[in-house]
């Protein structure tokens, strides 16, 4: 269990109040609005402690990593274009684990799954 924070408390709020997939340097800058003290070192720290808790996802796709107030199992879109983070709201196929034991000896605990493309915005802007 992690040590209280305020630090922390503000960013695990932050993020958990938003469902835009934010990375490490957008929660920052948005905390500094109410925290001017706070370093980004203090966020990427924060960030990397509560995904190791397990108390948010940290999503790796693209040119940043993004963060994921809600840690239970779901999947996501990351459009090519924009580089923007999308929830889908579709279920959980966990029988994907058991295919994919029998093609290992591994043990297959879970899963994380992402879709790419272009999302609605970059479909429809002519560029």
């Amino acid at each position: 269990m992690l040590k209280r924070s305020k630090q922390r408390e503000a960013i695990l709020r932050e993020l958990c109040s938003r469902c835009d997939h934010p990375t490490a340097d957008e929660l920052y800058t948005q905390l500094r609005k109410t925290m001017p003290s706070i370093s980004l070192g203090t966020v990427y720290r924060n960030l990397a402690l509560l995904s190791n808790e397990g108390m948010i996802l940290k999503i790796s796709c693209g040119a940043a990593d993004h963060f994921d107030g809600n840690p239970k199992p779901h999947y996501h879109f990351s459009c090519t274009n924009c580089g923007r983070v999308y929830d889908l709201d579709m279920p959980v196929h966990s029988e994907l684990e058991a295919e994919a034991a029998e093609h290992t000896d591994f043990t297959i605990q879970t899963h994380a799954l992402i879709f790419y493309g272009k999302c609605r915005n970059c479909t429809t802007t002519k560029s």
